[in-house]
């Protein structure tokens, strides 16, 4: 009995190796692979520096909106579920950037690309608190954008219309802020001070 206990304790650690190993080898795949997929996708390629594809969605009061009416403004558009963990923690900061940028010319449209019912989705985002339009999402509006596989999954466009940015996943609240001020024409204004 008593060498059996030794010879576990001599197991123990392989098996915790030899676990960690794996588990290594299947996050430094998984960072090469959104790496690739990040720089490679098909919005970098196709998109970005070209005109954002217009879409007129439905919004939460029922009332249509279309990308191309905000045309003049710098928008960030954001693709997200009720869901969505990371969408849940950027979703304040989007409420904090509406309220500073918006006055200068600024607006987050949020599009909710998940099954839950209109009610459903009204309850959440009055929950979190949310000061701009959320449309409810269609594929097709997603598949013009490249796929947005990953949630949340965020666009920027400049106030001519222009694709300037995409990011997948959770991002820092400063990667969002250069983006909007790249957006708004302030990109230049920001490098000269620096």
């Amino acid at each position: 009995m008593h060498r059996d206990s030794r010879l576990q304790v001599k197991r123990n650690p392989l098996v915790l190796f030899f676990t960690a190993a794996i588990v290594a080898a299947m996050l430094f795949v998984g960072i090469h692979i959104a790496r690739n997929n990040r720089a490679n996708g098909p919005a970098q390629g196709q998109l970005v520096g070209n005109a954002a594809p217009d879409f007129e969605l439905q919004t939460l009061e029922g009332k249509k909106l279309k990308l191309s009416d905000l045309r003049g403004e710098a928008v960030l558009l954001n693709f997200w579920a009720t869901y969505c963990g990371p969408c849940k923690i950027e979703m304040p900061w989007f409420v904090e950037l509406q309220k500073e940028y918006g006055p200068q010319g600024f607006q987050i449209v949020g599009v909710a690309m998940d099954d839950a019912s209109t009610e459903d989705i009204a309850k959440f985002t009055k929950e979190m608190g949310v000061n701009y339009p959320i449309l409810l999402g269609k594929e097709s509006v997603g598949e013009s954008y490249g796929g947005v596989g990953v949630l949340p999954t965020t666009f920027f466009i400049d106030r001519n219309g222009k694709l300037i940015a995409r990011e997948f996943g959770l991002q820092s609240r400063s990667v969002f802020v250069d983006h909007i001020r790249k957006a708004l024409g302030q990109g230049e204004a920001v490098q000269a001070q620096k």
